[in-house]
């Protein structure tokens, strides 16, 4: 049967046409000049196809005598485990082979560059691509003038662009738990684990073990995170970093604005990276703060002043109860590339010990080498009678919550959970960021029964949460009556592709599954969304505790989803 399309999409159809006609000469060209790669990429995962085809067979089998057959103008050929993965796994390499030549699919916040066009020609305001202008795809490293990517890639849009579908229905409770009961009872998953299935279209739920069960969630926490920032500031609420000048004493404060993005990095061309962020180009630079501060001293004839830094925004303390730990900077509303000490970006690595300090002294040496004299520096704050020299403002919080997710961010996880703090009168602490997530997601009305918070980032092994409440909030974040919600879903890692999934799902359903990752001693977890062989796009949440093996423990739920993937069990 054909599902009616969603009423809020059956507007945008004719800008979907528009589109599409605009961008088919770009993609022809770019078909003709990849096809000899995608060629051989297929040949180089048709061994891996087949392997996972296996994996996931017993389990479909038992499944498929129970679908109901079609009737003649209406039926399609069933199609087995081996060629759905095979399709869905291709489709996922000609994506990263055709667009990653051509253009290059993935931004530097980890948004499908795709998606982001396609939700643009749909005049969507949530989850749009802030990284890119019509010239250039300079957030994916793609060279001036070169096409635009292809608008959509079925395995992995289709649910989310809501084109109409011709599909069967939702997959039976029943049918699901033939499939999905046997993988989830995997000695690999612990002791204790629950799942749960929902279809986003309709918010019913398909399977449930355990769904209420109130389980350590690990790194899963950032969805609450995502959703509750998302909905307490908006999807365009910017962080700003500034200097302002005290007139009385001519003490200069540098006021942070807890931007965990905030950057003191300059490209290989030798410019600040990512340019300018209040046109939302990149991230924001502590050297562009210190040209505008250099330049706004200097017409005051100001050559020296006293500096100091504000980090008053942010209370409490800066230690997570973890302790020191790589996985995570101390807490401050001033802090330069995360307090790292090596040039990563992502994942553990080795932090300083006070981040607001040492973005302060970094500011100082930038203003000495634009001609400004300065102090040590050390703590003060800003009064209200102080003038602002300057300001840098960080991308979107669409942008902000998409890095989060793709990289597993604890510092931006952190960051945004003192933020809706500060959004919503909380004190900006960890314990008043985890009440301020909770008290958001209650007004959301979303499921909060056995639900603990005591951070934005789930390193808190205290952290309890549902299968039902991560199910519902990808949900809530699909609706489309929420659209300020939709970077939860465009910022999830794809697997195979992006973030924690890049080097998982290598012989599973690459492309098709998007998902945030949890991983602690002892705990696994992966909640997100995947297109079913049926085309219908459901979320997922499943958490094990007491695993013994994180490798097998991820493998474990790694099939899980590529079975959920697999199955059209209508």
């Amino acid at each position: 049967m054909v599902v009616p399309e969603l009423r809020p999409w059956r507007a945008a159809r004719p800008h979907v046409a528009r589109a599409a006609n605009a961008v088919r000469p770009h993609l022809a060209r770019a078909a003709g000049t990849v096809r000899p790669q995608l060629e051989r990429a297929a040949n180089a995962v048709r061994p891996g196809l087949e392997r996972a085809a296996a994996a996931a067979k017993p389990q479909l089998a038992r499944v498929r005598p129970a679908r109901k057959q079609l009737s003649r103008n209406t039926r399609t050929k069933s199609v087995g485990t081996w060629q759905y993965t095979a399709g869905a796994a291709t489709a996922g390499v000609a994506l990263a082979v055709t667009v990653a030549t051509a253009v290059g699919p993935w931004d530097s916040t980890g948004q499908r560059t795709a998606e982001a066009d396609r939700a643009v020609a749909l005049e969507r305001t949530g989850g749009a691509d802030h990284g890119r202008n019509s010239d250039t795809s300079g957030s994916s490293g793609a060279a001036a003038g070169a096409p635009r990517p292809a608008p959509s890639a079925a395995s992995v849009l289709t649910g989310l662009g809501g084109a109409t579908n011709t599909v069967r229905s939702a997959p039976t409770g029943p049918a699901l738990s033939d499939v999905l009961g046997p993988l989830l009872g995997n000695a690999a998953l612990g002791t204790r684990h629950a799942g749960a299935v929902v279809d986003i279209a309709s918010g019913k739920r398909l399977y449930g073990t355990g769904a209420d069960d109130a389980l350590t969630p690990a790194s899963t926490t950032k969805i609450a995170t995502a959703v509750a920032a998302l909905s307490a500031m908006g999807a365009d609420h910017r962080l700003t970093t500034r200097a302002d000048l005290e007139p009385d004493t001519g003490e200069l404060v540098l006021v942070g604005g807890g931007d965990p993005t905030l950057t003191a990095r300059r490209t290989a061309e030798g410019t600040s990276r990512q340019g300018q962020a209040e046109s939302g180009e990149g991230w924001a630079s502590l050297r562009d703060l210190a040209d505008k501060t250099a330049k706004a001293l200097k017409k005051r004839d100001v050559r020296s002043v006293t500096l100091s830094y504000d980090t008053t925004l942010f209370a409490g303390p800066a230690l997570h109860p973890i302790g020191v730990d790589g996985n995570l900077a101390p807490v401050s509303a001033l802090m330069a590339d995360e307090g790292r000490i090596n040039d990563s970006t992502s994942g553990p690595a080795k932090r300083v010990t006070d981040p607001a300090a040492d973005a302060a002294r970094t500011f100082a040496t930038f203003l000495g080498k634009r001609g400004i004299t300065t102090t040590p520096p050390g703590p003060s704050k800003a009064t209200t009678r102080a003038e602002n020299l300057a300001t840098v403002t960080s991308p979107p919080l669409s942008a902000l919550v998409e890095r989060m997710l793709t990289n597993s961010d604890n510092d931006i996880a952190e960051a945004l959970a003192r933020q809706t703090a500060v959004a919503t009168g909380k004190p900006a602490s960890f314990a008043g960021g985890a009440s301020a997530i909770a008290g958001a997601l209650k007004r959301l009305e979303v499921p909060l029964k056995g639900a603990e918070f005591h951070d934005g980032s789930g390193l808190n092994r205290d952290d309890r949460l549902t299968a039902d409440l991560l199910t519902a909030l990808l949900v809530k974040a699909g609706d489309p009556s929420h659209p300020e919600l939709r970077p939860v879903l465009t910022g999830l890692p794809v697997a195979g592709f992006t973030g924690t999934l890049t080097t998982r799902y290598a012989d599973g359903a690459a492309g098709v599954v998007r998902a945030k990752t949890g991983t602690l001693t002892g705990v696994n977890t992966l909640a997100g969304t995947v297109v079913d062989q049926d085309g219908r796009l459901l979320a997922f949440a499943f958490l094990a505790s007491d695993t013994t093996s994180a490798g097998e423990a991820q493998s474990a739920l790694d099939r899980t989803a590529t079975a959920l993937a697999a199955c059209g069990c209508g």
